[in-house]
């Protein structure tokens, strides 16, 4: 019977551990502030590096904002700018560069000579090809004398 009990308690308490949806920060500048104007820059950096180079494809502004030696993590980009040019240059030319970053910021942080930014993420549910599920995407950038000097995130293989 106690077994009985805890299999219907358990039963009951599933929806309570049901995902919680990750939810972007309502201020996204705000996100770039720091008591220490060193961590304040490098998030500046790589705050304004996404909305220019990644997100507005303005891949000729990438030497004012990486290291030519830049090293990537990601699988599919080659390391250097040359590599990372070739990548992104495939997804599409230059789009107008927005005020702030068009993804779901959720934080931006820092910590030393690395910057950290997640962001919302949607993708198709594996489970059900007509529902969607939202997910937390991570970025870490280290940066060195104010470029972007190596990059990682969870990418897979494409």
């Amino acid at each position: 019977m106690k077994i009985l009990v805890c299999l219907l308690a358990l039963m009951i308490s599933v929806p309570v551990f049901a995902q919680i949806a990750p939810a972007p920060a309502p201020d996204q500048q705000a996100l770039l502030k720091s008591s220490d104007a060193r961590l304040a820059a490098n998030k500046k950096l790589v705050y304004d590096f996404w909305r220019e180079v990644l997100e507005a494809r303005h891949l000729d502004l990438a030497e004012k904002y990486m290291k030519e030696d830049y090293i990537q993590h990601n699988p599919n980009a080659a390391t250097g700018i040359k590599g990372f040019k070739e990548y992104f240059a495939r997804l599409g030319g230059p789009q107008p560069i927005q005020a702030t970053i068009r993804a779901q910021v959720i934080s931006v942080m820092a910590e030393g000579n690395l910057v950290m930014m997640s962001q919302v993420r949607e993708y198709p549910d594996p489970k059900d090809s007509t529902k969607k599920y939202k997910t937390t995407w991570f970025d870490v950038f280290r940066v060195e004398n104010g470029k972007i000097a190596e990059h990682w995130d969870s990418a897979l293989k494409q």
